[in-house]
């Protein structure tokens, strides 16, 4: 099967739940909904005829991330009701970058914006469907803000802005109270998202506009253009900022984002983090991030709750997201290095791309032929020092490549690297890491 075909599969499987009474009724259960315009218009306009909305994706990296992943999901929901889904990816704000709560952003070169913009253009496509009478249609804000002249702009767009009101939007509040304080450019790029929902509106009658909640400020000023400028309405969703049960910001690890390109986060990677996610947690992100029925959700709440260590719910969120993002073959990849770095299974059969992902995650020594196994396991930071690791030795704890060492004087072979370059050590049951042995 082709990765296309794959794709279309996938999308093809994924429906809303029947069980609940609308549309809304889902999104408010899976938590999906942090704030809105008018609650009970947007469920009957839901439930109506179809209509076209958008969410809006800033090439500020080349590639998107968990939190977007959010709103994708969110679009994909809304067009299984079969509603029209406009995705823009910002040639224009891309260019300027909404305002961190921190500091002034770096600007990067229209060079680099314009190549990131077809990446993402091509990540938002594949969790859309492209076929039938509301396929989604991708849109860059740089097709209408590039022919309009300074001028022009204040004064078409920029008179309908309040500056009292802007200068109360959190992000910008926030960064005036700091010592980086904030830009003009910066300042401008919620009228500038205002005027991206203007003209959607103008161009697709497109009704609402979907963000994070921290958003909520450049949301509100699209819905505030066009009642200004149209004297229409128009509607708009702020998801909520996901969180860990502790509190910290989710979709993190070790202060990188979780990325959605399998070049920047490899699917093992990747697999890993929503296997790892705590039994407080897991239950919430199978209903943001799969498509599994509220009854299938449940059921996992009970295992969690009766049979946490089985960790039923973590493998099967960990399968349904994986699988959505990078396909069934990546997933089943990424399976099989977990079973093999652990024992359970053969490292000898993993391709070369799974393995160099898996031991990305791990310690890794560099080393050439013949080096002791003892110095490695210091070298990667197994043990503290050669007399601990003789010791483990001894003890029958250590293993290359999942066979058991029984001699303290074994050195690493051309014979024990895998792919010719790679070693898997382990001490006990769960401690790895890797060597490298350099190329010529």
């Amino acid at each position: 099967m082709t990765a296309v075909d794959e794709r279309a599969e996938i999308l093809a499987a994924q429906r809303n739940d029947h069980s609940f009474e609308t549309l809304w009724d889902e999104l408010e259960w899976r938590g999906l909904i942090h704030v809105s315009t008018d609650a009970g218009a947007l469920s009957e306009l839901f439930e109506g005829a179809p209509f076209t909305y958008y969410c809006g994706f800033d090439p500020t990296a080349p590639s998107l991330h968990l939190g977007n992943l959010v709103q994708l999901l969110l679009l994909r929901r809304i067009q299984l009701k079969g509603h029209k889904p406009l995705g823009l990816v910002g040639g224009s704000t891309g260019l300027i970058g909404d305002p961190r709560p921190t500091a002034e952003r770096t600007l990067n070169s229209r060079d680099t914006v314009a190549e990131w913009v077809t990446r993402l253009q091509g990540q938002v496509s594949r969790f859309l469907s492209s076929e039938g009478e509301n396929a989604v249609r991708l849109v860059n804000n740089l097709d209408w803000t590039a022919p309009l002249s300074a001028i022009d702009f204040l004064r078409e767009i920029g008179k309908h802005f309040r500056v009292g009101t802007m200068l109360k939007k959190d992000a910008v509040s926030a960064r005036l109270n700091s010592d980086e304080g904030i830009s003009y450019t910066e300042f401008s790029y919620q009228i500038l998202q205002g005027f991206d929902f203007l003209e959607l509106f103008r161009q697709y009658d497109c009704k609402l506009q979907s963000g994070g909640s921290d958003q909520w400020g450049n949301l509100t000023s699209g819905t505030d253009l066009i009642r200004k400028v149209e004297g229409q309405s128009a509607h708009a969703i702020g998801t909520p900022l996901i969180t860990n049960s502790d509190g910290t910001k989710f979709g993190k690890s070790e202060g990188n984002a979780i990325w959605l390109d399998a070049e920047m986060c490899s699917p093992y990677t990747f697999y890993q983090f929503w296997l790892n996610q705590a039994d407080a947690d897991v239950i919430d992100r199978l209903k943001v991030f799969t498509f599994l029925s509220r009854a299938e959700i449940e059921d996992y709440a009970r295992q969690v709750e009766e049979e946490p260590f089985r960790r039923a719910a973590q493998k099967r969120l960990a399968l349904e997201v994986t699988t959505l993002v990078h396909g069934s073959a990546a997933t089943q990849g990424a399976i099989d290095a977990s079973e093999a770095l652990f024992g359970r299974g053969d490292l000898a059969t993993l391709d070369l791309q799974t393995l160099t992902g898996a031991l990305g995650e791990l310690k890794t020594a560099e080393a050439v032929a013949g080096t002791a196994i003892v110095q490695l396991m210091v070298d990667a930071g197994l043990v503290a020092s050669l007399g601990e690791a003789r010791r483990a030795i001894a003890q029958g704890g250590v293993y290359v490549n999942n066979v058991q060492l029984v001699a303290d004087d074994t050195v690493l072979a051309e014979s024990d690297l895998l792919h010719g370059r790679f070693a898997v050590l382990r001490r006990g049951k769960k401690t790895l890491a890797g060597v490298r042995v350099a190329q010529d």
